[in-house]
C-alpha cells in the first residue's frame, strides 16, 4: 500500500504521520504572556537537537481544522521563554486534560490540578509535580508555513535542569532510566509508557568497528532461524571470534552428542540455542556455539 501523503486532507495526513512516526516524547510547555497570564500545554512534536549549545525544539503547529494559532505560540512570541516539564506516567492524565482548548487567560495549572513553582531564571512557572523541568530561553521561532497544520518551530536553549532526586541512580550522578516512567505519544488516543518491563540495552559501536554482516560466515548469514537483530549482535564484535578450547557448555555437548548422526538437525538445534543466548545478550557464548558448525 502506498499512501499519497501530499494528496490527503490535512487531518488525515496528520493521522497517518502521527501513527507512523512514534513514539514521540512530550514537551509539557509552560509559557507566559506580556500581561503575566500563564499557559500550560503538551506538544508531541518535540525533541533534543543539540548538546552544545543545548537546544530543544518543539512545534505548536497551526491547527489543521481552522488554521488558528495556539496560546503557547502567541506567548513565546511575546515573552521568549519557556519551561519544558517532562511528562511521566504519574501525570499523563492531567497533562492530557491541560490540552483542552480553553479560552485565552484560563489557567491550565488550575484546570489540570498542577502546582506552580517559581523558576530560577525565566518568567514562566514550572510544574512542581514534574520530576524534570528544563528552563529555556527561546532563540528563534521558525515558521514552516501559514496554512493549517504548518509547524511553528520553537527553538529553545536549555539554561538549567531541575531533577527530582528520587529518579537519580545510586551514585546520584545521572538519571536512572528504570525509575523515570517516561510517557510518549503515538497516533490517535494511543500512548506508551517506558518501564522496566520494556527497557532493553543495545551496545553502541562508538569506538570500535563491528565486523559487519558481510564478514559473517555464509552458513550463519543465511540462517532461517537467526533474525536480522540476532545477526547484527554477532556482526557487532570487533574481530572474528575463534574457537576457545576452554569453552565448556553442557548444552552444547548434549546437542552434539544427541544429534551426531543427524547433522542437519544438529545445525538447527545449535542455531536455536545460539538464538536463545543472543536474546540474553550472551554474544560471546553464542559465537562459540555457532563456531562449532563451521
Amino acid at each position: 500500500m502506498i499512501v499519497d501523503i501530499q494528496a490527503l486532507p490535512i487531518m488525515q495526513r496528520m493521522a497517518w504521520l502521527q501513527h507512523a512516526i512514534a513514539p514521540r516524547p512530550i514537551c509539557f510547555a509552560s509559557t507566559i504572556d506580556k500581561d503575566g497570564n500563564c499557559n500550560l500545554s503538551p506538544f508531541s512534536f518535540f525533541n533534543l537537537f543539540s548538546s552544545n549549545p543545548p537546544i530543544v525544539i518543539f512545534s505548536p503547529a497551526r491547527r489543521g481544522r481552522d488554521n488558528t494559532t495556539k496560546h503557547t505560540l502567541q506567548n513565546v512570541l511575546e515573552v521568549p521563554e519557556v519551561v519544558i516539564n517532562i511528562c511521566d506516567y504519574s501525570m499523563v492524565q492531567q497533562v492530557s486534560l491541560s490540552s483542552c482548548e480553553y479560552e485565552k487567560g484560563v489557567d491550565e495549572f488550575i484546570k489540570a490540578g498542577f502546582t506552580k513553582q517559581a523558576a530560577t531564571t525565566v518568567k514562566p512557572p514550572m510544574v512542581q509535580e514534574a520530576k524534570i523541568k528544563l528552563e529555556c530561553k527561546v532563540k528563534e521561532v521558525k515558521s514552516l508555513g501559514e496554512e493549517g497544520g504548518a509547524g511553528q518551530l520553537v527553538i529553545a536553549e536549555v539554561l538549567n535542569m531541575h531533577v527530582d532526586e528520587s529518579i537519580l541512580n545510586e551514585e546520584r550522578t545521572m538519571i536512572d532510566q528504570q525509575k523515570l516512567e517516561l510517557v510518549a505519544r503515538l497516533g490517535g488516543d494511543w500512548y506508551c509508557k517506558v518501564d522496566t518491563t520494556n527497557l532493553f540495552t543495545v551496545e553502541k559501536p562508538n569506538t570500535k568497528l563491528g565486523i559487519g554482516f558481510d564478514a559473517l560466515p555464509v552458513s550463519i548469514k543465511s540462517s532461517a532461524i537467526l533474525s536480522g537483530n540476532d545477526l547484527a549482535k554477532l556482526a557487532n564484535v570487533h574481530e572474528m571470534p575463534f574457537i576457545d578450547p576452554s569453552f565448556n557448555d553442557d548444552t552444547l555437548k548434549h546437542i552434539i552428542q544427541y544429534y551426531s548422526i543427524t547433522p542437519d538437525e544438529m545445525e538447527i538445534e545449535l542455531q536455536l540455542y545460539a538464538k536463545k543466548l543472543l536474546a540474553s545478550d550472551k554474544v560471546a557464548q553464542a559465537w562459540q556455539i555457532l563456531l562449532a558448525l563451521l
